[in-house]
């Protein structure tokens, strides 16, 4: 166990015995892939500290020296298709996601890469739980 585990486990006990509620979320994205225009991929990304049907997850990208790219969202407890994934207008034709619940994860695929797909590819959870938005909006 390193430091940095020694002192993050030091501190969830500190905040326990404080009477604090530590949720600690945990993402893990597949290793950064070369591939040749033409040729397809797919990536993943697992979690683990929170129930994927209770929140949007994101898909983003970042092309070198350029701003981030929303792809598109998996909504796991959407009640149609189009509930379930929407893309971004440009990359619909291009990307496909997918998820796997029973594993915590969350895919995405290209075909026929391009050159401009060269970018660093992010999945983001959405930051509100789904159940509490809709009582929100819900009158």
């Amino acid at each position: 166990m390193g430091w940095k585990s020694i002192w993050l486990f030091i501190i969830v006990v500190i905040l326990t015995q404080q009477g604090i509620k530590i949720r600690l979320i945990r993402l893990d994205q597949s290793p950064a892939e070369i591939k040749r225009p033409g040729e397809t991929v797919k990536i993943s990304s697992g979690f683990s500290g929170f129930t994927m049907t209770d929140y949007l997850m994101h898909w983003i990208r970042q092309k070198p020296g350029k701003a981030l790219e929303w792809i598109g969202r998996v909504y796991t407890g959407g009640s149609s298709r189009s509930d379930y994934l929407t893309y971004a207008d440009s990359m619909k034709n291009h990307f496909t996601m997918s998820e796997d619940v029973s594993q915590s994860t969350q895919y995405l695929e290209a075909k026929s890469l391009r050159e401009e797909d060269t970018a660093v590819y992010y999945c983001a959870r959405e930051t509100q739980r789904l159940h509490l938005m809709k009582q929100l909006y819900k009158n």
